[in-house]
């Protein structure tokens, strides 16, 4: 039997603590007059929603209930996946036998990007670092660069802090959580038999909307971002995820797609294979070296 660990430092998925009501009324009652009958719409589409991405965080694992509980009280669902790393290898913008390796985290959201290039003709490869949290983006010399004098050079890179973020919320798990966090502005629909869902990100990423795809088995299997302002390109993206299984070495039960295929303004990004995933809340930290918070405060 595959050995199985218990998930460590969650945290609550509060759109999920209201338990889904199978009397819900989903369709409006042409009886009654239409101001009787918007409510009742509402409080229909409102139930679709929440069973729509109750079945996508299902699929991917993220969710675990419980029936701990003295009598009909029981203990809320709670989100399983709050931190999350990812080895890959493959082909990233133009260098294929990439190594590609994350390391994320959606509380606060934050993201560390190593990727390896193979050095032409045998030359030395290029590793590179790009991490963002919240309103910072850097470079990292070293993982923990700036942090500490005479280890590593941490350079801001304030240019590139949407298009960082973004990577964060496209994955299937951030996408489940934005889409709850997006509240009544998720909007769920059918195209072409397939269920999708719809909603607007927020906070830095305000003027972002995100198109997801769901498949028979309500896993996400493509991503699709437009924004508002057409001269950023970088928030231009489609994504397919697919293989999906539990790849970690110790079983959780979380699902990962297995093969990632990005674009980005039209333009090949990402084609990577999963070699790991630990999702058993590995710790991590991304603290924001000094220097980076000064040049974000001065706009730099």
């Amino acid at each position: 039997m595959r050995a199985k660990i218990r998930l460590s430092r969650i945290w609550m998925l509060a759109a999920m603590l209201t338990p889904l009501s199978h009397s819900a009324i989903a369709q409006t009652d042409r009886s009654k007059p239409a101001s009787e009958a918007a409510p009742s719409a509402a409080a229909g589409d409102a139930t679709n929603r929440a069973k729509v991405l109750r079945a996508a965080a299902d699929a991917l694992g993220m969710v675990r209930w419980s029936d701990i509980g003295a009598g009909p009280v029981h203990l809320p669902a709670i989100d399983a996946v709050n931190t999350m790393e990812i080895r890959a290898t493959g082909t990233v913008g133009q260098s294929t036998d990439a190594e590609y390796r994350v390391a994320l985290a959606y509380n606060p959201p934050a993201m560390r990007v190593e990727i390896t290039r193979k050095g032409a003709a045998g030359g030395v490869p290029q590793h590179t670092i790009q991490t963002v949290r919240e309103k910072y983006a850097w470079n990292e010399s070293e993982i923990g660069a700036g942090l500490e004098p005479g280890k590593g050079t941490a350079t801001p890179a304030i240019a590139d802090l949407k298009g960082r973020l973004l990577q964060l919320w496209i994955l299937p798990y951030g996408v489940v959580k934005a889409a709850l966090a997006a509240g009544d502005k998720t909007i769920v629909s059918t195209e072409n038999g397939a269920t999708v869902i719809t909603f607007p990100l927020s906070g830095s990423l305000a003027g972002v909307t995100v198109k997801a795809t769901l498949d028979s088995k309500n896993l996400v299997t493509k991503v699709e971002t437009r924004s508002d302002n057409a001269a950023l390109t970088n928030l231009v993206t489609e994504t397919d995820y697919s293989d999906y299984a539990d790849h970690g070495e110790l079983l959780t039960d979380i699902k990962s797609p297995g093969h990632i295929v990005e674009k980005q303004a039209g333009r090949p990004l990402l084609d990577i294979r999963v070699k790991g995933v630990d999702a058993n809340n590995p710790y991590l930290v991304f603290p924001v070296p000094a220097n980076v918070k000064a040049a974000s405060a001065a706009g730099k």
